[in-house]
């Protein structure tokens, strides 16, 4: 059967149902049953939650550690496990809340309603504070009599988002219910910053338990490179078997090549999050076409310079002659002031310089015009006011700081299109 619909598939049918399934693979990448290494932390979370799902008992706890080190993960092989069991399947309720959606109580709070299938109880009722209407959704809850409750599982995710919340009236109402026997609830936060404790207001921190899971990736650079491997090879049960060993074999040297395993270990040093690395390989993989059917070395070098490309030097891309002069200009001020803020006039004191010793190409503009760009590169936010509040001083005279590095300038001048040869050289001697 294999080797009649290798017969009738094409190269470009290949080439577009390998980019399909590895595309969907990357995209959608389950999690595993059992965290690998993990086995203290999930053991102790796992038991913290069933105490709430089953026995009815409160808790808060919070897992710490960077992004990629697994902590979505872990909650939710955790929580996969508990729903397995009987006496939790149908009585407990999942709440889950992200910092970066729910920026505000309110929104928290309609979030809390919808998941718990509460708005027509709540209908058009008016509560006179965050507490009552909490303590109303809770009561909601409570079936027949009122000792039983069904217990709510909420998770919290970015959870140092929600400190930054007016008083902090989120956490302090959620935890204070965590600390009574009324409701069962379980309080899941997860965050990547070690010192969120120290966020929260006293208030709030007398009400939290201090339980915190700490998770530290444990993944070295080969076990890295075998996640790649796997990521990117086709199934054995691939139509086309010649195409999918040749494949798996380009895969293979791919993964020896030195100039791939350098934007390897630079995405790996700089993130061991595997979202981060399916980003990279997705765009890698959005480059195979017919011409060249596997994948290759200028595959990945051009998804990494994608997807680490500066915006802020894409935008000097975009800029005049003029305004990129100005930028050298203030460079220039950054070096012989040791990054002491500067004006607009030591702007225009700096260019009128270059354009009197050195300059034979660029044209002697008026004041007015130099002060027009100076203010759209404080639109474009590359120039920031030090003083970002009312200030009385002359536009001229008004301190700024230049938000650029080094770096960016250069590479940006180097790529810039017909760069006059005096601009370069003024550049290079105002770094030199």
């Amino acid at each position: 059967m294999s080797k009649r619909r290798s017969a009738t598939l094409t190269e470009a049918q290949c080439v577009s149902l390998a980019q399909k399934l590895l595309r969907e693979r990357l995209c959608h990448q389950k999690l595993p049953d059992q965290p690998a290494g993990l086995d203290s932390q999930h053991k102790h979370l796992l038991e913290l939650l069933r105490r709430t799902a089953v026995h009815g008992e409160s808790n808060s706890v919070l897992i710490v550690g960077p992004r990629g080190s697994g902590k979505t993960m872990l909650l939710g092989c955790v929580l996969r496990e508990l729903m397995s069991l009987k006496e939790v399947q149908k009585n407990v309720l999942l709440v889950e809340l992200n910092g970066l959606l729910q920026t505000d109580d309110k929104i928290a709070l309609k979030e809390i309603t919808r998941q718990l299938h509460l708005e027509n109880v709540v209908g058009d009722k008016v509560f006179g504070s965050f507490a009552e209407n909490l303590a109303f959704l809770l009561e909601a809850l409570k079936r027949g009599d009122k000792s039983s409750s069904r217990p709510v599982l909420l998770v919290l995710d970015e959870f140092d988002l929600f400190a930054h919340h007016k008083n902090q009236t989120l956490l302090y109402n959620l935890l204070d219910v965590s600390q009574s026997a009324q409701t069962p609830v379980a309080v899941v936060g997860l965050t990547c910053r070690l010192d969120v404790l120290e966020l929260l207001e006293k208030r709030v921190k007398s009400r939290f338990s201090h339980r915190q899971i700490h998770l530290f990736s444990s993944l070295t650079f080969s076990q890295y490179v075998d996640v790649v491997r796997a990521q990117l090879r086709l199934p054995q049960d691939f139509p086309d078997l010649k195409f999918s060993n040749e494949w798996n074999h380009s895969v293979t040297k791919l993964c020896e090549d030195k100039s791939v395993e350098e934007v390897l270990k630079r995405n790996f040093n700089s993130s061991k999050d595997f979202r981060s690395l399916h980003s990279l390989l997705f765009l890698a993989v959005s480059r195979v076409s017919v011409s060249h059917s596997t994948l290759r070395e200028a595959d990945l070098l051009e998804a990494s310079r994608l997807i680490s490309a500066d915006s802020k030097a894409n935008v000097l891309h975009g800029l005049s002659i003029l305004e990129l002069c100005l930028i050298i200009a203030m460079k220039h001020l950054n070096d012989t002031y040791d990054g002491e803020p500067f004006n607009f006039q030591m702007v225009h004191n700096e260019f009128k310089k270059f354009i009197q010793r050195k300059s034979h190409s660029i044209h002697k503009f008026e004041k007015p015009v130099l002060m027009k760009a100076f203010e759209h590169l404080l639109q474009l936010e590359l120039v920031r006011p030090v003083d970002a509040g009312v200030c009385k001083v002359q536009r001229e005279y008004q301190l700024m700081r230049l938000m650029l590095e080094h770096g960016q300038v250069m590479e940006a001048l180097q790529r810039y299109p017909q760069c006059p040869t005096d601009v370069k050289q003024w550049a290079l001697s105002a770094f030199g």
